[in-house]
Formats: C-alpha cells, sequence, structure tokens
C-alpha cells in the first residue's frame, strides 16, 4: 500500500516501510528508550495502588522478583554459562548493579515520605547531572539540539510540580536526591562499559535490593496479596523491561540522552493517576506535562529525520 505524488509527470510510490537504516544504531535506541520510559512511568500509579506494603515491603518483593525473572531469561540465553556470564561483568557490573538498586531502593523511599512532587522535581536533574559527568569523566559533549531539549523538558517537569511541591521531610528529599545521583552513576558505568554486556548487573541490582530490605525487616514481610502482585509486576516486567532497553540503548547514546528519555516518565506518571484514579491534575501538571511530551516526541523525531 501507498500513496502517489501529485506531479503526473514525477509518479512515484510512497511505501509506509520505514528505511531499515532509518531505525538502526541511534534512531533505534531512541525509540526502545521511548518505550522503556512509557512502561516505567506506571511505577507511581503502581505503588500508589498499594495500602498494606510500605517501601521496603515493596523493594524487597520487586527486587526479589526482578533479580529471579532476569536470572530465567540469562538461564534460557546462556543456559551452563549463566553463572559465568554474571560473573563476567567484574566490578563495572558489581557496581553498576550497585548503583542501580541505591536508585531503586532510594526512590521508593521518597516517594513513600515526601510527595511525589518534590520527588519528581530532584529527579528532573538527572540529565544535567549525567551530562556533567560524562563531559567531565568520559569527553562526551552534548549537541545544542540535546540541550535545548533537556532544558525544555526539565523546565515542563518543574512546571508540573510547582502546584505540589512542598516537602517537610529533609530525609525524602534526601533520598530524592540520592536517587538522581545514583543513577547518574550508573548511566555513565553504562557508557563507559558499553562493550560488556551489563544485562547480568540487573540481577545484581534485585538481589542487593532484597538483601538489604529483608536484612532491615526481618520477619515483618506479610502483605496482602494484591499489593504482592503489584510488587511481582513492578519488577518483573515494569522495571525489567525498561532496565534491559536502557543497557541496550547505552551502546548508541550517550549519557545526556539516555537520561534525558527519563523526563518522559515524569511527564506521563501523573497522566495515568489522573486517567485510572480520577484524580484531576492541576492546569500547571498538563501544561508542563505536554511539553514535557512533545519536546522528547519533537527530539526523537527530527533525530530520525535527519538520519534519512
Amino acid at each position: 500500500m501507498g500513496i502517489y505524488e501529485k506531479d503526473p509527470k514525477n509518479l512515484k510510490i510512497y511505501n509506509f516501510k520505514l528505511d531499515k537504516n532509518i531505525l538502526s544504531g541511534r534512531s533505534f535506541a531512541m525509540l526502545l528508550m521511548v518505550l522503556g520510559s512509557t512502561l516505567i512511568s506506571f511505577t507511581g500509579l503502581i505503588v500508589r495502588g498499594m495500602d498494606s506494603a510500605g517501601a521496603l515491603q515493596i523493594n524487597l518483593y520487586r527486587g526479589l522478583a526482578l533479580s529471579l525473572t532476569i536470572l530465567v531469561i540469562l538461564f534460557l540465553r546462556y543456559r551452563s554459562n549463566t553463572l559465568l556470564k554474571i560473573a563476567g561483568v567484574g566490578m563495572p557490573g558489581i557496581i553498576a548493579g550497585s548503583m542501580l538498586a541505591l536508585a531503586g531502593i532510594c526512590l521508593i523511599q521518597a516517594i513513600t515520605t515526601t510527595t511525589v512532587a518534590a520527588t519528581l522535581f530532584i529527579c528532573a536533574s538527572i540529565p544535567f547531572i549525567s551530562a556533567f559527568l560524562a563531559w567531565f569523566l568520559l569527553n562526551e559533549k552534548i549537541s545544542k539540539r540535546t540541550l535545548i531539549t533537556m532544558v525544555i523538558a526539565a523546565f515542563g517537569v518543574c512546571l508540573m510540580m510547582f502546584s505540589g511541591f512542598r516537602s517537610n521531610s529533609f530525609y525524602g528529599t534526601s533520598m530524592a536526591l540520592i536517587t538522581a545521583l545514583s543513577f547518574s552513576g550508573y548511566a555513565i558505568v553504562l557508557r563507559k562499559n558499553r562493550d560488556i554486556e551489563m544485562l547480568p548487573s540487573i540481577f545484581i541490582s534485585g538481589f542487593l535490593i532484597s538483601l538489604f530490605c529483608v536484612s532491615l525487616l526481618g520477619t515483618d514481610i506479610v502483605i496482602s496479596w494484591p499489593d504482592l502482585f503489584r510488587c511481582i509486576l513492578l519488577g518483573s516486567i515494569i522495571s525489567l523491561i525498561p532496565n534491559s532497553l536502557f543497557i541496550y540503548a547505552s551502546k548508541y547514546l550517550i549519557a545526556a540522552e539516555l537520561t534525558l528519555f527519563m523526563l518522559l516518565e515524569f511527564g506521563l506518571g501523573p497522566f495515568w493517576v489522573w486517567l485510572y484514579i480520577n484524580e484531576t491534575p492541576a492546569y500547571s501538571t498538563l501544561i508542563g506535562g505536554f511539553s514535557v511530551i512533545t519536546a522528547v516526541i519533537i527530539y526523537v523525531w527530527s533525530e530520525i529525520q535527519s538520519k534519512r
């Protein structure tokens, strides 16, 4: 199926199929990051729906589901070499897994101890922290297009959170800041070691999260079956798929671009809460969310078009 040009002298058929070269490398990685960010944007909605699980319990079962699911995937892929592949990531994989685990633990702590607005406001700094660290440590330079998109999207996040930004919890704010620093560090480690198979670092992350949480909870691990299901959903799908896509994309995108797509998560998150919980957002939230989503979509589209 196709469409014809209006000029009969230059009659051509344009197929709707995308050139395979357009969706290779950077462009394909960007589309995967859009998919991953959209998926993980449901995290806030799922956590808000829990009534019997605390932050540590959520992280415990999320970490268990994450580590067990990725272990099964690694086994299906590598069979008898699974343990060798996990050990093969070496110190870079351990550092990456530790930073991802720290970010995951602190994010849930922040969301449950301070306002979501305050948490996301601080997390909006991740692309800028990543860009600075990548420039300083990896000599990565960002384009004007990337920088402009980062600024517009970050402004959108700030606008979204303006009406609800209030934090009377030093602990919660600190957890959000550690989340931003840890995830930025995670992106840098992936970029520096992009030639290494880093998928096992997700297993390390889930294992460390579970170990940390169970050491603090002791026997206080009982939650309702619906909340347990939500935790498993968070770990085996909502966390696993975006993190796997993030690792793949790190081979093609610089750190600033990688973390730029996280802002899409912040733009979509309030929309899902509005849609499913009927929590009407403020006009500033709608305008800010629209700004974030539009900025990211235009950026991806312009990058794809530039490859034609």
